[in-house]
């Protein structure tokens, strides 16, 4: 007469109870916490053990020829894979048109099956070929950069991917904008190697960019710190700096959300000493009314 029934599983051994209604021996065990895809052969061994009265044993596996089949407990889990995207961020202007993509995929169960990482780039088809997958603890750390150059303007890419047991990852999704011109950048004032007495300059001009507006101005006057100045909607901009003496150098730099700028210089030249009479001849003096004479001058002066 049967006396015990068990089973060994993942190292645990379990009592079964004899069922008279169904004539079997049972039990309810509470599976493994973790999916048994990292185990050998993607599964967990079952070992069964039935003892009799007498103290005779009888032991099944899963390397049973007839029941062995019946003892491999396959376990599965129900959390996805994560996805992190590194580059490009969402929002981001991006002066590149061929940007290297950057995510990392991890699964810290069944682990993340590299055949089912993908992205799509607009409305374009998934790609999986052209990705390169570096493992790292939990998953793979992963790169794509396009083989042909993406045009300027909006762009929006969903990353997907599944684990060994089929869960789907929650698609993430960047949009993000490729800006490879520089802005537009026009200087009405002061006109370039310009002379003045006028300490006070107005600089001031037109900016613009297709993509990425709006764009930030800065001007820089000689050897000082650039300063911001606010560009209006229409793109004008104006500002009054304080010439030094003698030859001055501004600089006017526009940069647009890509980081990409275009700059103008202007030379301008402040003087404020009048000039300087040393001499005054008039030859012949006095002179016969009516008649010509000559009125010579020496004049200096520092520019």
């Amino acid at each position: 007469m049967v006396k015990t029934v068990q089973a060994i599983i993942n190292g645990q051994t379990y009592n079964l109870t004899f069922n008279g209604e169904s004539g079997k021996w049972e039990t309810t065990i509470t599976a493994p916490s973790k999916s048994s895809y990292s185990q050998d052969d993607h599964y967990y061994p079952v070992t069964v053990k039935a003892t009799d009265d007498a103290g005779n044993i009888t032991e099944k596996n899963d390397t049973d020829s007839l029941l062995g089949e019946s003892l491999k407990l396959k376990v599965v889990e129900k959390n996805p894979p994560q996805i992190s995207v590194t580059y490009p961020t969402n929002g981001a202007y991006i002066g590149s048109a061929t940007p290297q993509i950057q995510w990392t995929v991890t699964d810290d169960d069944s682990g993340v099956n590299p055949d089912t990482i993908s992205l799509t780039i607009d409305s374009n088809g998934a790609i999986t070929e052209g990705i390169q997958k570096t493992p790292t603890e939990g998953g793979y750390n992963c790169t794509y950069t396009p083989p042909s150059t993406l045009g300027d303007g909006a762009h929006v890419i969903n990353f997907n991917a599944q684990d060994y047991d089929g869960n789907s990852a929650q698609v993430q999704t960047v949009s993000f904008t490729i800006d490879t011109v520089p802005p537009v950048l026009t200087l009405s004032s002061p006109s370039d190697n310009l002379v003045t007495n006028n300490a006070e300059c107005v600089v001031s001009g037109t900016t613009n960019d297709v993509t990425s507006s709006p764009v930030t101005v800065t001007i820089k006057l000689n050897n000082g710190e650039a300063e911001q100045v606010t560009a209006q909607e229409n793109g004008e901009f104006t500002k009054t700096v304080t010439l030094t003496e003698g030859v001055n150098t501004i600089v006017v730099t526009a940069t647009d959300s890509s980081g990409k700028s275009s700059e103008v210089s202007r030379t301008v030249t402040l003087n404020t000493s009048a000039p300087v009479i040393t001499e005054v001849s008039i030859v012949p003096n006095p002179v016969d009314a009516g008649q010509t004479f000559i009125i010579s001058v020496t004049v200096t002066d520092k520019d």
